[in-house]
């Protein structure tokens, strides 16, 4: 399990910033199962689903930009997660960009490529390695959604959702696999140590001109669009 704990250069969990963090939260004191709970909430709460400029961040990149997509918050959760001592490991996949097709730009949606580069954390807990990819959306979005689909129940596949099952959503830790995007998955890419042995093979294939739109442009307004229907979630 040794490596599964190291800090890289991505995972940089021994800045002032991430060990501030937990020593305001306290999280060293919980048993192992509260630990994850705890940093999971965090990440997936308190760091809103938002569209960061670029996948390699580090994790106090992705702490000080205050949101994240699947990728940076994969980063983000496995630093705070090794920083107490908790095993975690990377996954790589592509999924398709069709479930994200209402939150995009009519421009981008015609100039992203097909399939996108999409990772999440999985964590070694109770004798088994465990998807914590439902982490990325917020529950505060999530509410936002269920409000313009209320009833809704049965496969979802749009608004950065994909699931089998939008009434019975699997995005809370409780000792199990989480997951909010998995069905979109169209390539698996394997398991990888750390964020940044995955990034050394594998990039977003933006280039040139799609490349600068989505980062200057593109992904903001995916940001602002998450930002609105955030912003209809019910009182519940």
């Amino acid at each position: 399990m040794e490596k599964y704990l190291k800090d890289t250069v991505m995972l940089n969990y021994r800045a002032k910033e991430i060990v501030d963090l937990i020593d305001c939260e306290k999280w060293n004191g919980l048993d192992e199962f509260d630990k994850i709970g705890a940093i999971y909430d965090y990440v997936q709460n308190k760091i809103l689903l938002g569209y960061n400029k670029y996948d390699n961040l580090t994790a106090t990149q992705v702490l000080k930009d205050g949101i994240g997509q699947c990728n940076t918050k994969a980063t983000l959760l496995m630093a705070l997660l090794r920083a107490v001592g908790v095993p975690c490991r990377l996954h790589g996949t592509k999924v398709t960009k069709v479930f994200q097709k209402s939150l995009m730009p009519a421009i981008m949606a015609r100039l992203a490529p097909p399939q996108i580069v999409h990772t999440w954390a999985e964590v070694f807990y109770n004798g088994e390695w465990l998807s914590l990819e439902g982490v990325i959306t917020d529950k505060a979005y999530i509410s936002g959604l269920q409000s313009l689909f209320p009833d809704y129940s049965g496969k979802f596949f749009d608004y950065a959702v994909a699931v089998k099952d939008f009434g019975n959503l699997q995005i809370d830790w409780k000792g199990e696999n989480t997951t909010v995007q998995q069905q979109a998955v169209i390539e698996d890419l394997g398991i990888f140590d750390c964020p940044d042995e995955f990034y050394a093979q594998f990039k977003q294939a933006y280039h040139g001109v799609k490349k600068f739109l989505y980062e200057n442009i593109g992904r903001k307004i995916m940001t602002k669009k998450v930002k609105k229907i955030r912003r209809k979630k019910s009182s519940i």
